[in-house]
């Protein structure tokens, strides 16, 4: 299977798994993220095929859908792989499992693994979960957001409007993550300052991470 390009996205889960995402300089190279969790993120996206959900590749990562709404992303990071679901604050959460990716998230909710053996452990439970969030997207409901009150800065504006990558990465992100951006990017009164600081945070969000993230 030919290497795709670093900072070219994945057309494929396979190629996922093979070269990563393609957000950040590490994508094709024996440095990437995915590559430790390879067993875990294969296990993972097994069970998740097994729940009936639709696989294709969204902001570089495997995303998994029931009729064209989105219920999680599989992804993998330095410390631990996740299922990602994207109305996990509406799940009821009985293990007491969920957790938030960032203090300010509202919709999302993570289930993190840190070995192939807690996969295999608790695949009854993560797939309970999976069925119950294709259930929350069969009923429509939906997570009510508070909504950002910043605007968005108009060089930014046009900095994803020229880049469709950057504004789907930036969509992806959380709500605080988002306003972090929002924020830092408005603060300076000149015009080429606020260009300045996207050019140099454009890395950042295509790799999925927050202002304050490293």
């Amino acid at each position: 299977m030919p290497k795709h390009s670093k900072n070219s996205m994945p057309s494929s889960v396979e190629e996922y798994l093979s070269e990563g995402c393609g957000r950040c300089p590490l994508g094709g190279t024996p440095d990437c993220k995915v590559h430790p969790w390879s067993a875990e993120l294969t296990q993972l996206r097994k069970l998740v095929l097994q729940c009936g959900l639709q696989e294709e590749i969204k902001w570089g990562v495997p995303c998994y859908s029931w009729k064209e709404g989105n219920i999680l992303l599989l992804s993998a990071l330095k410390e631990y792989t996740a299922l990602s679901f994207f109305k996990g604050a509406l799940l009821k959460d009985s293990k007491k499992i969920l957790q938030k990716p960032g203090k300010n998230t509202q919709a999302g909710r993570l289930l993190k693994f840190t070995s192939l053996s807690q996969i295999h452990e608790n695949q009854e439970t993560i797939k309970a979960y999976i069925f119950e969030a294709i259930e929350l997207e069969k009923a429509g409901l939906k997570v009510e957001l508070k909504t950002n009150p910043e605007p968005i800065p108009r060089e930014f504006q046009d900095a994803m409007e020229q880049d469709s990558t950057l504004k789907n990465a930036f969509e992806a992100l959380t709500p605080g993550r988002k306003r972090g951006y929002i924020l830092y990017f408005s603060a300076p009164k000149q015009s080429k300052t606020r260009i300045a600081r996207i050019e140099k945070y454009r890395a950042k969000i295509l790799d999925g991470k927050g202002f304050h993230d490293r």
